[in-house]
């Protein structure tokens, strides 16, 4: 199989990855449950994730980042554990349902959203922007579009936030793993991301940084292995986030792939990503009624090509591509229905392409040579 559905979970992982969670798996433990020797070496587990976590970052504190079952749920963690009801929150129209829908649900409960319009490539309104942000308490947005590549330059806009007194959420599940992501310059209250993309990691993991300053309501509540004796849920970090027994195989796989990439650089990794997504984005120019999505590769981007075919349906060019090559592919709208109005594909969908660290030049030419004869004969049908 050609895999480039990169972006929806990574694939294959680094071998070290397989080890270490099965490794964790055979060993058994619960993490702060029990003072024996298992439970201890689950505890190093997470005790040693966290810190990884925190150097790839530049967490000051890795007690301030908190496990979760993915990004969706650390986003939630963070929305419905910061926002409070009359608070303005501004956000983009290239988010994803991971950010629109609690949105949406805090609306209900008198939270008021401004949405900022971006252009037909994904891009950001500026002027808008800073206007949306005035007297506003929160900014959430995405780091990069599932759908486009758009990269959304974070640092500047956490700099013109805070100069407005604005704390601003970001959603790093695009870009853990092969974007700098820096916290230690107070620009941002809250990092979310999950294991399974660009870190390499099993699914079932993810990640939230909370900044020190702030307290952040717990989501869940429940056994944390620490303060048994009260009914009140612990009010330190980690343990306010972090109920019921932790995920420690997949917490296990994640440390292993953010060991990975350290070793590889995330440099290198986003080099070669984007050298493939280069080669699709170009291939894709050259085929008749095909109409590619996002910025071209002059702006800054991750390695995400998406496209929509006049007059033929993305699930049947996605499905033609399996059947045809073995080329696994994501079509539809990719849990991204603003980004898609956005961009001009809501009716449509689009096919999205995103190659990883283990795709090769040879199968992007197979899959460009797949696609074209794909074209040829849906639309002579």
């Amino acid at each position: 199989m050609i895999y480039l559905d990169n972006a929806a979970t990574s694939w294959p992982k680094p071998e070290s990855v397989y080890q270490k969670t099965e490794e964790a798996l055979r060993a058994g433990g619960s993490p702060g449950r029990g003072g024996y020797q298992k439970a201890r070496k689950a505890a190093e587990v997470l005790y040693e994730a966290r810190e990884a976590l925190a150097e790839l970052i530049r967490a000051p504190i890795a007690t301030q980042i908190a496990f979760a079952q993915n990004a969706t749920d650390a986003l939630s963690m963070a929305l419905f554990g910061l926002i409070k009801p009359g608070d303005i929150v501004v956000t983009t129209s290239m988010e994803h349902n991971a950010v629109a829908r609690p949105l949406w649900q805090l609306q209900q409960t008198g939270v008021i959203i401004r949405k900022v319009s971006c252009n037909a490539q994904g891009e950001l309104n500026w002027s808008m922007l800073k206007e949306a942000l005035s007297g506003a308490q929160w900014i959430v947005l995405t780091h990069a579009s599932n759908v486009s590549g758009t990269v959304f330059p974070i640092h500047e806009i956490g700099r013109l936030a805070a100069e407005r007194n604005v704390r601003c959420i970001v959603d790093a599940c695009q870009t853990i793993g092969v974007k700098e992501i820096d916290v230690q310059a107070g620009l941002f209250s809250a990092v979310a991301f999950s294991g399974h993309k660009g870190l390499l990691s099993p699914q079932g993991v993810g990640a939230l940084y909370i900044e020190e300053t702030l307290s952040c309501k717990p989501l869940r509540y429940g056994g944390t292995g620490s303060l048994s004796e009260s009914e009140e849920q612990p009010s330190f970090m980690p343990d306010r986030l972090e109920s019921g027994t932790p995920n420690v195989p997949g917490i296990a796989g994640l440390l292993a792939g953010v060991e990975y990439i350290a070793a590889k650089g995330q440099d290198a990794i986003c080099r070669h990503e984007l050298k493939l997504a280069q080669l699709l984005w170009e291939g894709l120019g050259v085929l008749p009624k095909v109409k590619r999505l996002g910025p071209g590769f002059a702006a800054e981007r991750t390695a995400v090509v998406s496209f929509a075919v006049e007059g033929i349906d993305s699930g049947m060019i996605s499905r033609a591509l399996e059947e045809t090559a073995a080329i696994a592919s994501r079509s539809g709208l990719h849990c991204a229905p603003w980004a898609h109005k956005t961009l001009g594909s809501l009716e449509s969908g689009a096919v999205r392409f995103s190659p990883g660290i283990y795709n090769n030049e040879a199968e992007i030419k197979i899959v460009l040579e797949t696609l074209e004869a794909v074209l040829k004969t849906e639309s002579a049908c």
